[in-house]
């Protein structure tokens, strides 16, 4: 992985913790980066270049007007003023390299000096075994702080660990292993189609991204929230706010000048389209 610097930008030392989107259903880590990448103005300062990320290009997602800065795969931005460097992650990983490419990046984590890595990502509410909505949308953590995945700054923000994660299961295991260097064997491994569903969170990209920056000494705190297909807007808030308050930081007191603190990203007016024709109803 290659870290390419913009033309007269420099990485700020202060800015140790690192944000990061893991891609999965309703891409509501990525849309939960984006809402914190244009409300804390944050300056994007380079570009990763990774061989194992699908290629893509397209126009700037912040400003309303063209000026000639493009969107790529992988996307540095850092904000002095939250002391917050953020990662926008636009492709998806090539498929079966998505140990190869969590390495990488954790490689690059620790090169760079960061200290704290917060994932940002969803679960598909399908797979949600227990559902409890009495307190409204529920945030679920994972920390490498204790080996059962604990927390107690997480718990007293009300949030929950999430119960399925178990290092001693197959795949978090096999995961484990292969993060830290070592070979194992395959053969107790199921294939895609005898996955069960203790296999389904492991089998994540935010579980690789999170082994492989816990096997390099790393910090990592692992934000999630269950969604569905669709418009996850909502769903992106909940996720950045859960990130605001994990951090420490008050939204009202970014840069933006939109309500509460928060400025939508302007590529956000063409994402779901027009709202329907209420006169078909």
């Amino acid at each position: 992985m290659e870290f390419v610097i913009e033309q007269g930008k420099q990485p700020h030392q202060e800015c140790s913790t690192l944000l990061l989107p893991a891609l999965s259903i309703g891409n509501v880590g990525q849309l939960a980066v984006d809402l914190l990448v244009s409300s804390m103005k944050a300056e994007r300062i380079g570009y990763l270049d990774d061989p194992f990320v699908l290629p893509c290009v397209g126009n700037d997602a912040y400003g309303p007007i063209p000026c000639g800065d493009l969107a790529l795969p992988l996307e540095a931005y850092e904000s002095a003023f939250s002391r917050v460097a953020l990662l926008q992650q636009r492709s998806p990983v090539v498929k079966g390299r998505m140990v190869e490419f969590a390495k990488n990046l954790a490689n690059f984590a620790a090169a760079s000096g960061k200290k704290h890595v917060v994932l940002l990502s969803s679960l598909d509410f399908g797979k949600w075994q227990k559902i409890d909505m009495s307190s409204g949308p529920q945030i679920y953590y994972l920390s490498s702080i204790n080996p059962d995945g604990r927390d107690d700054n997480c718990e007293q923000l009300g949030w929950k660990r999430l119960q399925e994660y178990n290092p001693a299961q197959r795949c978090w295991k096999y995961l484990s292993t292969l993060a830290e260097g070592n070979t194992m064997l395959e053969s107790n491994l199921p294939f895609e189609d005898e996955l069960e569903d203790e296999d389904y969170y492991p089998s994540l990209p935010f579980a690789a991204l999170f082994s492989c920056l816990k096997a390099k000494g790393l910090k990592v705190t692992s934000l999630l929230c269950y969604c569905s297909e669709g418009d996850n807007i909502q769903d992106a808030f909940h996720l950045a706010e859960a990130a605001c308050r994990l951090l420490g930081l008050n939204p009202s007191t970014f840069p933006g000048n939109g309500s509460g603190g928060w400025v939508i990203p302007f590529s956000w007016q063409t994402v779901y389209g027009p709202p329907p024709d209420m006169s078909i109803f």
